[in-house]
Parts: C-alpha cells; structure tokens; sequence
C-alpha cells in the first residue's frame, strides 16, 4: 500500500504508508517548531494535496530554520526531513530561498552545541543540503 502527496493533478511523491506515517509525523513537529502551517493537508483516502503558496513559506522558513542551528544533534535529528522537503519543492517547481542568515534577529545563532560545532560557509552549507536532497530524491518514487 502506498500514499500519494499530490499538487493538483500531479503526483510529487508516493509512499510507503511506513514512509508516509513518519513523514507527516515530522510535518507536525515543523510546523510547531516553525509555528507555520506546511501546506501539506490532511491523508485523506491514501491522498494529500500540497498547497503551493503555503508549502513554499514553510520550505523557506524551514531552510532558515535549520541553517541557523549549529546544534549537531538537531542538525542530525532535521537533515533527513528538510532532504525530503526539498525534493518535495523541487519536483513541485518551487524556487527555494536559499539566501538564509545563520543568526537570529539578535544576532546571535541559536541552540548553539556545546562544544561547538564546525559552521560551514553559506555556499557550502546549501551544496551539501542540495547533494543530499537529489539522492534522496532517487528513492522517492513520484
């Protein structure tokens, strides 16, 4: 059995319901953590519909969200999530922002480890997530 996540007519991916389960388990964890709504609705007859306008608020605010952390556990805990999203946005013709900034509006990153964690430069900080996003992508059938 499987589940699909669909905008409109077109299919963006379709899991596992094991997958699918653990996938919209995390959308509930973001969505609190990011206080947004993720524009993924509700699996309704093994079917959800993204909402565009709405995914791509959450998907940018997602990327800010994990690029300001230097925690290595929540980078750890979050990786494979945001990969999945962005394949999501991808196949869905969002255009991500990834002009984030590493810091909060106080100028100071957040949840920072202890000891610290290595910061990687914007540009590789992205190229890895992106790296990351397109072979996950291979294993998510549309």
């Amino acid at each position: 059995m499987s589940q699909y996540y669909d905008m409109g007519d077109q299919t963006l991916w379709n899991p596992s319901n094991g997958a699918s389960r653990l996938f919209i388990s995390q959308v509930s964890v973001y969505q609190a953590e990011l206080g947004l709504p993720s524009g993924i609705g509700p699996m309704q007859a093994d079917e959800c519909q993204i909402d565009p306008l709405v995914f791509k608020d959450f998907v940018d605010a997602l990327i800010a969200w994990h690029r300001r952390t230097s925690h290595a556990v929540m980078t750890a805990l979050s990786e494979g999530f945001v990969a999945t999203v962005l394949v999501l946005a991808e196949r869905a013709g969002i255009e991500v922002n990834w002009l984030t900034t590493g810091s909060t509006e106080d100028g100071g990153l957040r949840d920072v480890q202890v000891p610290a964690a290595p910061v990687a430069s914007e540009r590789a900080w992205a190229t890895a997530l992106q790296d990351k996003s397109r072979k996950l992508g291979r294993f998510m059938a549309a």
